[in-house]
């Protein structure tokens, strides 16, 4: 069954384990966002991995370079998967991908920025990674005309395991799952929600039946 992955996009460590607490037991895996960790260092991950073991902690570092160094970098704090941005080059992600095996642990190539997101995601896949992020970033989502709906034609058609960012909501959560996407990661849907965790809930609930 497709996991739901929750992207805290807070600022301080404080309020990522606030909300964690609420949504922990509707999410398999709990993305900390790339701008909590740049304003608070690996620490934030280490703080979520244990107040949470029993859950994926995804350290969303968009690695664009040095990824063998900044993976071993998450993966000590405690990290279970880092992301690696589909951009960058290959010998980027193959370094990532080796201080992933060397711990146990994983890659997932984050799409963003990319200018053909179903071939990269072919591409990358070839290199050991878990699975690749078909992803447009918030300055994508706010732009004029954005529809998640691109993604999930992506998805139903890239013949790799995926997951989808960009816009997940109760209402397109259905079409995610059944695009194919191994991972739904909702972001604004569940944080922004007057009740994050009946909203984490009714996702976790509609992947279930999907």
């Amino acid at each position: 069954m497709a996991r739901l992955q929750v992207a805290i996009d807070l600022l301080t460590t404080e309020e990522a384990l606030a909300l964690a607490a609420k949504v922990a037991p509707y999410v398999d895996i709990i993305e900390l966002g790339t701008p909590l960790i740049k304003n608070m260092g690996s620490t934030v991950i280490t703080a979520m991995k244990a107040a949470h073991p029993d859950k994926l902690v995804f350290a969303d570092l968009k690695t664009a370079d040095a990824g063998e160094l900044e993976a071993d970098i998450a993966f000590k704090a405690g990290a279970d998967l880092v992301t690696v941005l589909g951009v960058s080059g290959n010998a980027t992600i193959i370094g990532a991908v080796k201080a992933a095996k060397a711990h146990g642990k994983g890659v997932v190539v984050d799409t963003i920025g990319h200018p053909d997101r179903v071939k990269r995601a072919r591409e990358v896949t070839e290199l050991g990674v878990d699975f690749v992020e078909l992803h447009a970033g918030l300055d994508e989502q706010w732009a004029e005309g954005y529809s998640i709906q691109v993604l999930i034609d992506e998805a139903s058609v890239v013949g790799v395991p995926v997951s989808i960012a960009g816009g997940v909501n109760i209402n397109n959560i259905d079409a995610v799952i059944k695009a194919g996407a191994q991972v739904a990661v909702a972001g604004a849907a569940i944080y922004a929600a007057e009740d994050p965790a009946a909203a984490a809930k009714a996702l976790a609930e509609a992947i279930r039946l999907a």
